[in-house]
């Protein structure tokens, strides 16, 4: 009876906790309340990042449990009650070469899928558009080198921030580009290492100074997907959010005609503010 009731409050504790990743493992974009796995899946590399996750947790509760099973056979057949007298056994070869081969056939499960994946995300197709980020302390510059436009990406504040924005992530101008479509985004550090992150697309790769990296998505559904810096940068390291925005080719067609003439204009007046500073 006392089991049953402690059975009873272990799960009415952990009702809240299950209900509450329920919801978080359908998130995309962004953190979810209680979220306990990877977010959401919004390009071919995060879906493969979530397959190859999720391949090495069911192998790794299945080497568990054998290991628990061997150690309970251990435990209840060969404990000094159930054997009187002692095994004299030294060796056996073919569960020696089994206890070898094993081991070296689950490395190679794991690594050729490993690869492919590091290949994947390394491998930089054709790129529909190239996008230049900047990482500065503490904020992200954005330059579109065919569109000839850049500007600079800052969090939102939370006495400017709109409801449907979340805390810490919302930015001002955000990255804006088409759906199903090659970006290639190159990397880079202002003053000292940053990192660029946009968990859902599954990229992840440092803004060092003097080093142009490289990474690539492709964004499978519209929607805006948040990151953040990922290096230790200063003191407001954790205020320097990623927004992208990810809409229809038409879409983006009007939103970069716009940006032109916006942010042209905005370069125009950072370049007679910096001229009037010397």
């Amino acid at each position: 009876m006392l089991v049953h009731k402690l059975m009873a409050a272990l799960a009415a504790m952990m009702m809240p906790v299950l209900v509450g990743s329920g919801a978080a493992l359908a998130g995309t974009g962004q953190p979810s309340p209680w979220q306990l796995g990877l977010q959401g899946a919004a390009s071919p590399v995060m879906e493969n990042i979530i397959w190859f996750h999720d391949f090495l947790l069911w192998l790794i509760v299945a080497i568990t449990l054998f290991v628990l099973a061997l150690l309970v056979i251990v435990v209840v057949r060969f404990n000094s009650k159930a054997n009187p007298i002692p095994s004299k056994t030294t060796h056996h070869t073919l569960l020696e070469v089994m206890w070898t081969l094993v081991p070296v056939v689950i490395l190679v499960a794991i690594a050729v899928p490993s690869f492919k994946l590091l290949f994947l995300q390394t491998t930089i197709p054709q790129a529909d558009l190239t996008i230049k980020a900047t990482g500065k302390q503490w904020y992200w510059s954005y330059t579109y080198p065919d569109a000839k436009f850049e500007f600079d990406s800052l969090m939102v504040q939370d006495k400017d921030r709109k409801p449907d924005q979340p805390r810490l992530l919302a930015v001002d101008n955000d990255v804006v580009v088409p759906v199903n479509k090659v970006v290639r985004v190159q990397v880079i550090g202002a003053d000292v290492i940053h990192a660029f992150a946009v968990p859902s697309f599954g990229i992840k790769i440092d803004a060092i100074p003097g080093r142009l990296n490289e990474t690539w998505f492709k964004a499978t559904r519209e929607g805006v997907y948040y990151g953040q810096c990922s290096e230790l940068c200063g003191k407001d390291h954790a205020y320097m959010p990623i927004a992208v925005r990810v809409v229809s080719e038409q879409a983006y067609a009007a939103w970069l005609e716009e940006a032109k003439k916006k942010f042209a204009s905005t370069d125009g007046e950072r370049a007679t503010t910096l001229a009037a500073a010397q």
